[in-house]
């Protein structure tokens, strides 16, 4: 009795993670982005008067800035991944990319989809940052 392992040329857990990187920046981007017109929203205002500072995104923590509220840590969190996902969206995209291409016939379809998925929308999601609506998102979410 034989048993064959399965050879791959690649790592599954650095693979995994950077699918979930991809990810995790992608909809980071989209919950400020959610938070940002929910606060436009609600307060009636447009994007000139959200930079004036009275409309400050920490604003939006519910039960406020205390160290034991978990809003708090969810809330950093987002705005860590929100900020790296600026810098690392382009060298993620690319590294995925030729991944997927490298890889093309040892990566399982899904893998592979995953990661051509978070290539491209990581590759939008920089590009919409640089909108002008946007770049007002992005001050005001740094302020």
């Amino acid at each position: 009795m034989t048993s064959a392992a399965q050879v791959t040329s690649y790592s599954r857990p650095a693979v995994r993670a950077l699918i979930v990187a991809q990810l995790a920046t992608i909809g980071a981007f989209l919950a400020v982005l959610l938070l940002y017109v929910g606060r436009m929203a609600t307060a009636g205002v447009g994007p000139g008067e959200m930079l004036t500072g009275a409309y400050d995104p920490k604003d939006v923590i519910p039960f406020g800035m205390d160290g034991l509220n978990p809003f708090l840590w969810l809330y950093a969190v987002v705005g860590m991944l929100y900020v790296v996902g600026a810098v690392l969206g382009l060298p993620l995209a690319i590294v995925a990319v030729a991944l997927a291409a490298r890889e093309r016939e040892t990566l399982p379809r899904a893998t592979r989809s995953l990661l051509l998925a978070g290539a491209v929308g990581g590759l939008l999601v920089l590009v919409a940052r640089f909108t002008p609506p946007l770049l007002d998102m992005h001050r005001w979410w740094l302020d």
